[in-house]
């Protein structure tokens, strides 16, 4: 399990200096979805994982998630707390002002992210994942 944690940190590490060019932690399969919040979807496979990021990071200006906790939910999954800032480009909108915190769910077997699903919402993801707080 700390080998999980232990990836799963790394590509946090990236994510909060805004970076989102790498996918090497991803399998070629890997399933991609946005849970809810305003651009929800389901992407397969590496090149449905870029176009994920690519429609969803379009719509912002200088996202990144700075993760508040990191849960190893089994072998397999680790659920990430974050908080999410940026502004929306036509909106205007300011991430750092929703009311609640993000979060993100990685599936790992054999050292890849075999499925990732964020959401904008935590209260959705635990609820989700039956650990409803």
């Amino acid at each position: 399990m700390s080998e999980n944690l232990d990836l799963v940190r790394s590509i946090y590490a990236e994510w909060e200096r805004g970076d989102y060019t790498s996918a090497a932690w991803a399998d070629p399969e890997i399933e991609y979805s946005i849970a809810d919040g305003p651009t929800p979807g389901s992407w397969k496979g590496l090149a449905g994982l870029w176009e994920g990021w690519r429609e969803w990071l379009s719509a912002w200006n200088e996202v990144s998630a700075v993760a508040d906790e990191f849960r190893a939910l089994d072998d397999e999954r680790v659920l990430v707390l974050h908080d999410l800032s940026g502004q929306g480009k036509t909106s205007g909108l300011d991430l750092g002002q929703m009311p609640s915190k993000g979060a993100t769910l990685f599936q790992i077997r054999g050292g890849k992210v075999t499925k990732l699903v964020d959401y904008f919402d935590c209260d959705h993801a635990l609820a989700d994942l039956g650990l409803k707080e």
